[in-house]
């Protein structure tokens, strides 16, 4: 889940505690794997919340997004994205059609250890752009974990994002950011998705991040929705959004949210 302000100070984690969020973030791989195999033109995206939320639980989990705290309590248990939706979409009865663009944004709370994850997906057949879109923001987000490594600095991480979302001709939204994740969804520090080499927060051992990408085929510039949660793009254009839970090792980096 994107945020605009982090909250609390980084907590580098001991490598038990890196086991203990892997294990959540498996519990949430599986289910981000279960929905991919779920998601059509037809299906709603409250079907695909409903799904979500049964596989977690039934894994001793608990939704981390579902009762979120905001200007309401968040209502579900993904953010279901459509189109210029950029991310916190709610989850609805409106059933996907053909050349949608849906991100999902999903966390799992597991023994007290958050995960945090997204993946977009093309909805039938997309348009070139769009799935030129889909594809360099998951470029992008590689590219970034890449540069999860000790002694580099957060500015490494958006630096890798911004260039090479750029190079593709789309644009990185700036006003929403990853985060620290740990016993708490949003932890320092902030991690932008543009940056300089060199700059910010220096990358320690045990540090673990939610990288996230979130890129418009038009401009950069973002709007909050009446709901008090979704964020749409400014210009009407499509978005999409990918995510892990990344943790930086002395052997690289260590990605949490794989299955």
């Amino acid at each position: 889940m994107a945020t605009s302000r982090a909250r609390r100070g980084p907590v580098p984690k001991t490598p038990g505690e890196l086991d203990a969020m892997a294990a959540s973030g498996a519990v949430l791989a599986e289910c981000h794997d279960m929905l991919a195999a779920e998601v059509g033109p037809g299906v709603t995206t409250a079907h695909l919340d409903a799904l979500a939320e049964e596989l977690i639980r039934a894994r001793g989990g608990v939704p981390a997004f579902k009762g979120y705290p905001g200007p309401t309590p968040f209502p579900a248990s993904i953010c279901a994205s459509v189109n210029d939706e950029v991310v916190h979409g709610i989850p609805n009865g409106n059933a996907l059609r053909e050349g949608d663009v849906l991100a999902i944004d999903c966390g799992v709370v597991l023994d007290g250890w958050v995960s945090d994850s997204a993946r977009t997906y093309a909805i039938g057949t997309v348009s070139p752009i769009a799935a030129r879109l889909i594809e360099a923001t998951r470029v992008s987000l590689d590219l970034a974990i890449d540069a999860c490594r000790v002694g580099n600095h957060v500015g490494d991480i958006g630096h890798a994002v911004q260039t090479e979302i750029e190079a593709a001709g789309f644009s990185v939204v700036q006003s929403l950011v990853g985060h620290g994740v740990g016993r708490s969804m949003h932890e320092e520090p902030q991690v932008p998705n543009v940056g300089r080499p060199g700059t910010g927060p220096e990358l320690v051992e045990g540090l673990v991040i939610a990288i996230e990408p979130m890129v418009n085929i038009g401009r950069h510039e973002v709007i909050l929705g009446d709901d008090g949660w979704t964020i749409t793009t400014r210009d009407g254009s499509l978005s999409a959004h990918w995510e892990h839970t990344v943790a930086v090792t002395a052997d690289g980096p260590r990605i949490l949210t794989l299955a």
